[in-house]
């Protein structure tokens, strides 16, 4: 553990310093996938899934890239945001290959949302929607890869989707490592009843205690996430993926009750109207960690820390860091 820790300290280090090694230039990540790959339906949606992925060579464990919620796996006319697809250019740059990084985008390119907000809390935002989309891929991504694993890098709810999928499906053998950059895992403030909490409002998404994403998210207690973590009682990591944990630990707009960008801080309520601290919510039990500050700079629309962490020299480092090591434990 400890040379896992200053390994990652090394990797961050070197980003903010611009002194990592020069990146070798492999080819450049596209927003389709190859000829030949199955290419899932979305189960909410009955679209194809969008996404990204190459033909070609597979030396390393293939990567998957999941966004968060009402985000896209690349910029869309609908999402300027799409940051996935840098971290994985950026992979791309500093060794892999265009046909070992994939993306899946599994909330469509988030046009509906221009006519109905509500979507962003609704049903087919839902992590229990989206686990068939995500376990179609992963399985697609192998048979087309040939490889045995998969590695997981997940923004946000892109992070708990992986565990949910893991848990779910018994797929925990299908993954070697995962990655969860500022991950829900304990839930989000968002769902607070308090008058106060400007989210509940249709046009910001209608993040009510009743929303089907606050059914989820809205306390560290509700059902889906007393399942997904085990009701709280020892390690939240099991088998043999090994995880790592990419946190703001500082602000976020979606656990901490502070300012974050242009998002003034909501009071610290969970969806049954309890006092509760979210601020340790991307954490999990067993899990190596890097918390990081100071993120919304690499946000340029909103300045926002939960978004721009994503897009991130730091997450980036240590994210290829933690990918490539030979072992981390």
């Amino acid at each position: 553990m400890l040379r896992l820790r200053a390994l990652l300290a090394f990797a961050v280090l070197a980003a903010a310093l611009g002194t990592a090694a020069s990146a070798t230039a492999a080819g450049t990540v596209g927003t389709a996938f190859p000829a030949g790959f199955a290419v899932p339906t979305d189960a909410s949606l009955g679209t194809p899934v969008l996404g990204f992925g190459a033909a070609g060579p597979v030396h390393r464990t293939p990567v998957i890239l999941l966004h968060g919620n009402n985000d896209t796996p690349y910029p869309t006319a609908c999402n300027p945001y799409g940051d996935v697809h840098s971290l994985a250019q950026y992979l791309v740059d500093n060794g892999y290959a265009p046909s070992e990084v994939w993306g899946l985008g599994y909330q469509g390119d988030q046009c509906d949302l221009l006519v109905d907000p509500t979507h962003r809390s609704g049903a087919a935002h839902t992590t229990v929607a989206n686990i068939p989309d995500l376990d179609a891929f992963v399985r697609s991504v192998l048979r087309y890869t040939h490889a045995k694993q998969v590695d997981i890098v997940g923004h946000s709810l892109g992070g708990t989707l992986a565990r949910a999928w893991m848990k779910a499906d018994h797929a925990r053998h299908l993954v070697r490592r995962l990655v969860q950059i500022d991950a829900p895992n304990h839930g989000i403030i968002d769902c607070s009843p308090d008058p106060a909490n400007y989210w509940q409002l249709p046009a910001n998404g209608g993040f009510t205690p009743s929303s089907p994403v606050c059914q989820e998210y809205g306390s560290p207690r509700t059902p889906f996430l007393r399942w997904l973590n085990g009701h709280g009682h020892g390690k939240e990591v099991h088998g043999k993926t090994d995880v790592l944990v990419i946190r703001n630990a500082d602000k976020s707009f979606v656990y901490f009750p502070i300012l974050d960008g242009l998002f003034p801080g909501v009071p610290p309520v969970d969806s049954y109207g309890v006092p509760t601290d979210f601020s340790h919510s991307a954490e999990l039990r067993g899990a190596a960690t890097v918390n990081l500050t100071n993120q919304g700079v690499h946000d340029p629309f909103l300045g926002t820390s939960h978004l721009g962490i994503l897009n991130s020299p730091d997450t980036w480092a240590a994210t290829l860091a933690y990918l490539a090591a030979r072992k981390v434990k």
